[in-house]
């Protein structure tokens, strides 16, 4: 059994397309995904993703590249993240590499998610993009480790897994992954321990290889985890059994629900 930990199904690629693509995941081992929110103006269309099938799950967030989102408050987020079928505070995080001039903004709304998943007592699913010492230092300055969270479609060093896991962090791998030319994270997927790694799509960006250039979707993060066993010298069954223990271990509300169903 494998998790999608990361995948945006409410956007306009996967429109009438959810059968197909439960199906799918259903064919490949893959039992649950999350949906994660990029914004509260389409946060709706996430959350009925996850009311509406019992192996969806949804975070509330704003993603650091929706300048245009405007002011954000921790109630914002702290009301929606009631719900029993949010999981976690996210996406969130700091992204310099679309971004030019003034990023103050960003760096204000990314401590709000902080802040509001604190209050929630939920984890945070952190994007970081030619940002990583920004945002390591946010989240030590906002006490992240104390909720923990995700590093979601890690392309960063080493080093920086490390400090992310020293303060309670997962770190996910995505079809980034499966590419020739990610020599270096494939290098960081085999120094993580097993007990922090996770996979996504990022659905429905990045698909994996061979399908790189297509449009994404959960079934697909086999190949993900196919790719990461091969390259740790282990068994695909021991990567999928440990990513998806780790997914119920960090999203505990997730692992909640699903012990209902």
């Amino acid at each position: 059994m494998l998790v999608d930990s990361h995948c945006h199904l409410d956007f306009p690629e996967f429109e009438g397309r959810m059968d197909a693509i439960r199906g799918d995941m259903a064919a490949q081992g893959v039992s649950h995904a999350l949906c994660v929110s990029v914004s509260l103006g389409e946060w709706e269309n996430v959350h009925r993703l996850a009311q509406t099938y019992d192996n969806f799950y949804a975070s509330v967030g704003v993603h650091p590249g929706h300048e245009a989102a405007g002011p954000l408050t921790e109630a914002d987020l702290v009301q929606r993240a009631k719900s029993a079928r949010v999981v976690a505070v996210g996406e969130t995080g700091l992204d310099y590499y679309r971004q030019s001039g003034n990023t103050n903004w960003q760096r204000t709304r990314f401590r709000v998610h902080i802040r509001a998943a604190r209050e929630a007592g939920l984890p945070l699913i952190i994007h970081t993009r030619d940002a990583a010492a920004d945002t390591l230092a946010i989240m030590r300055e906002e006490g992240a480790e104390q909720v923990g969270g995700v590093m979601h479609c890690f392309t960063e060093t080493l080093e920086v897994a490390e400090a992310a896991m020293a303060m309670n962090f997962y770190v996910s791998f995505s079809g980034i992954v499966t590419f020739k030319n990610a020599s270096a994270l494939k290098e960081v997927a085999c120094r993580v321990p097993l007990d922090r790694l996770l996979v996504e799509t990022d659905a429905p960006y990045l698909a994996p290889a061979p399908f790189r250039g297509k449009t994404n979707h959960p079934a697909l993060v086999r190949y993900v985890a196919e790719e990461i066993a091969r390259l740790r010298g282990v068994g695909f069954d021991e990567v999928a059994a440990a990513t998806t223990r780790n997914f119920f271990t960090l999203f505990q509300r997730a692992a909640f629900i699903n012990k209902r169903v």
